[in-house]
């Protein structure tokens, strides 16, 4: 049997986060504004996704870092001890191999919205094909609550 996620999917997509934090103790740590909530396989059983620092490509890979995704939790990361050019905030990191499992095993721990999907041709064209979550859809599904359930009602309307 083959798992057809992976083995479809999994080659054509891409998760690009920024580089928002660095921390220097006794190793190195670049935070990114992604987390496994966009990308759990690493965090969830440790799967390698090579990384490219966008733009230094062709840069010698001669720091070792843990990226980190912005998560409360010390298994949210997207590598650990990887060798890659040096990183600074704003640097754009481009994750391989995440085309299959990000949407479908992503959550909203911690307070994370899912982030958007963007379909990317042969021709160079994109097309957004599934938006950013937003904080009112942490609440679309709550009956609970009577207020908040009519200010969604009409928020759909308008």
């Amino acid at each position: 049997y083959t798992e057809m996620g992976r083995f479809i999917t999994g080659p054509y997509g891409a998760l690009v986060t920024k580089a928002v934090h660095e921390k220097h103790i006794y190793k190195e740590y670049i935070g990114c504004d992604a987390c496994a909530v966009n990308l759990m396989r690493p965090a969830m059983y440790g799967a390698y996704h090579h990384i490219t620092v966008l733009g230094k490509e062709n840069e010698p890979c001669d720091h070792t870092y843990d990226i980190t995704g912005s998560l409360c939790e010390n298994n949210d990361k997207f590598a650990i001890d990887r060798q890659l050019p040096l990183i600074e905030k704003g640097d754009l990191l481009f994750i391989h191999d995440a085309g299959a499992h990000g949407y479908s095993m992503g959550y909203n721990y911690n307070g994370k919205l899912k982030c958007a999907e963007i379909l990317l041709s042969g021709d160079g064209s994109f097309k957004l094909i599934r938006r950013a979550e937003e904080p009112k859809d942490y609440f679309s599904t709550f009956d609970c609550f009577e207020e908040y359930s009519g200010l969604l009602k009409d928020e759909r309307r308008g």
